[in-house]
């Protein structure tokens, strides 16, 4: 077989439960910008912003450790609601290191949006590509996809997408069939055990993670199993006796959450993976600020999940 080309872009796509106008507003209001814009632990402060072609948003992004980062990004093409092109990446001291292109485009009410970073070479890009996942660049269009739903019904959720090397169907069985899963949905450190497991709308599953020094038990409820596209259900922890209980190390954490997994294809051999987490049923304010506070150790939570899976995924082709 050959081997397939490499590409000198970088291509992001992600479909948001909003109209386009509040897209475009999130993307171009600098108050609405400083919600969202950058990995999950940045900040970021707007100095200036001239949205035009030929004009330019300055603004510095703050990281989690203090670092600041100076920004000058300069547009080329600014259609409302539609399309922008600008370089990214620029400051005083260096040019800018990419040229990115996003199209937003209405799907049956909500938003399309495409995203083309362009790079010198496919290696710049690779490079690049591999930059952006170490310091979880990434997150960004998931904390957008967050900000829209609160803005939207005030709802508090977590998101996380990733694309995969594998078929849609190859990624609907691993996430549906209990001798996969078990491989790789435990976090980091820990292993799976599925003491029952029905998989289908109306079943459920009871299960154990346990690293050798700690063992915690978990039941999920199947509200949806649609091949080859979507899974909903809600899971809480329990205990050995399948009894409601709390997180152990997080007596505070919702007592029950509910989680979305979508799949869609990005070609014949990728799928994105879209993990949309929230809490459920009746909530107290103070498990609502533990959830609120816990986006970074969920987003290492899940990434650490989705490492596990690729692997798993390069292992059994």
């Amino acid at each position: 077989m050959a081997k397939k080309a490499e590409s000198n872009e970088i291509n992001i796509t992600r479909l948001y439960d909003a109209p386009v106008r509040a897209v475009w507003d999130a993307w171009t209001d600098p108050e609405q910008v400083a919600k969202w814009w950058g990995p999950r632990g940045f900040t970021i402060t707007t100095h200036s912003k001239d949205l035009r072609p030929g004009g330019s948003w300055v603004y510095t992004m703050h990281g989690p450790d203090g670092t600041d980062y100076p920004n000058r990004t300069h547009y080329f093409e600014v259609e409302e609601c539609k399309r922008l092109v600008y370089d990214h990446g620029a400051n005083e001291s260096q040019p800018a290191l990419f040229r990115v292109t996003v199209v937003f485009s209405e799907v049956a009410g909500k938003t399309k949006m495409d995203m083309t970073m362009a790079l010198a070479t496919p290696e710049a890009a690779a490079e690049t590509r591999k930059r952006i996942q170490e310091h979880g660049g990434n997150a960004t269009w998931d904390r957008l996809g967050e900000y829209l739903a609160h803005d939207a019904t005030g709802d508090e959720i977590f998101i996380i997408n990733r694309t995969f090397d594998a078929p849609i169907e190859r990624m609907f069985e691993v996430w549906t069939n209990p001798k996969h899963m078990a491989q790789w949905v435990a976090p980091k450190g820990m292993e799976m055990r599925f003491i029952r497991a029905r998989i289908e709308p109306g079943g459920s599953s009871f299960y154990s993670m346990g690293n050798g020094a700690m063992t915690m038990y978990g039941r999920a409820h199947y509200l949806e199993v649609r091949r080859p596209d979507r899974i909903v259900y809600t899971q809480e922890f329990c205990d050995e006796n399948e009894n409601p209980s709390v997180h152990p190390a997080a007596p505070t954490w919702p007592k029950m959450m509910l989680t979305t997994v979508t799949f869609a294809s990005e070609g014949p051999d990728q799928t994105r993976v879209t993990v949309r987490w929230q809490p459920h049923n009746e909530v107290s304010a103070e498990s609502l600020a533990t959830f609120v506070a816990g986006r970074a150790g969920m987003t290492g939570g899940w990434t650490g999940s989705f490492d596990k899976l690729e692997a798993y995924l390069a292992e059994s082709n």
